[in-house]
């Protein structure tokens, strides 16, 4: 049986090679790329994000990131967003008060964490909620963190005849979100390839949701 076939987005953004590797680690069969037809040919595609909003949004514009995500996740095709991967996928972006749309997958703004430290770097544990697949036997482990900024506030329920995503919460200061469960997208704000052997098993279980 062949590994399940998965895409790390090549544009531009940092880190990508440590989440390669640690894919397969978790079991997949794992290229590097940006050209369009792999993209939506794989069975799971992953958005990676190091550094500002405004900078990965300006990158993913330029391979139109937005374009391809969108025809995975109508195609019902798994995505995951890392870290300001999870970011750009909500509407807004507001870095040193300049406003930067986002991708629009999920109503929100990304705001500076209310914390009196700042970034937040370091492992933390999360509140999962029940029936999550991401943290499957995990939900008691801790993830890495590096951020300054983050959606304090989940604005998206239940609506028609789908269901309500699935949102994890961490705590740095206050409340802000540190994955979400929402289909065939899928996103954590810490670093599962940082994250030692759970970060591991968290990639794991989401492959399993479609291989």
């Amino acid at each position: 049986m062949s590994s399940p076939r998965v895409v790390v987005l090549d544009y531009g953004s940092g880190n990508v090679h440590s989440v390669a590797k640690a894919l397969v680690a978790a079991g997949a069969d794992v290229e590097l790329t940006a050209d369009r037809a792999k993209i939506l040919a794989a069975d799971g595609l992953v958005v990676p994000g190091v550094g500002a909003f405004t900078a990965v949004m300006q990158q993913l514009n330029a391979v139109k990131g937005a374009e391809l995500i969108d025809q995975r996740l109508i195609a019902n095709k798994a995505v995951l967003g890392i870290c300001v991967g999870l970011q750009v996928m909500f509407e807004t972006g507001v870095e040193h008060g300049i406003e930067t749309a986002g991708l629009g997958q999920w109503p929100g703004v990304v705001e500076q964490l209310d914390a009196p430290m700042l970034p937040h770097i370091g492992w933390n544990t999360l509140v999962a909620p029940e029936e999550s697949k991401l943290f499957d036997s995990i939900e008691n482990e801790r993830f890495y963190f590096v951020h300054s900024y983050g959606v304090l506030e989940w604005k998206l329920d239940a609506y028609g005849p789908f269901t309500a995503p699935k949102v994890t919460w961490a705590e740095y200061g206050s409340k802000f979100v540190a994955a979400v469960e929402n289909g065939p997208l899928s996103a954590t704000q810490f670093h599962p390839e940082k994250s030692g052997e759970a970060g591991i098993r968290l990639l794991s279980n989401w492959i399993k949701t479609f291989s």
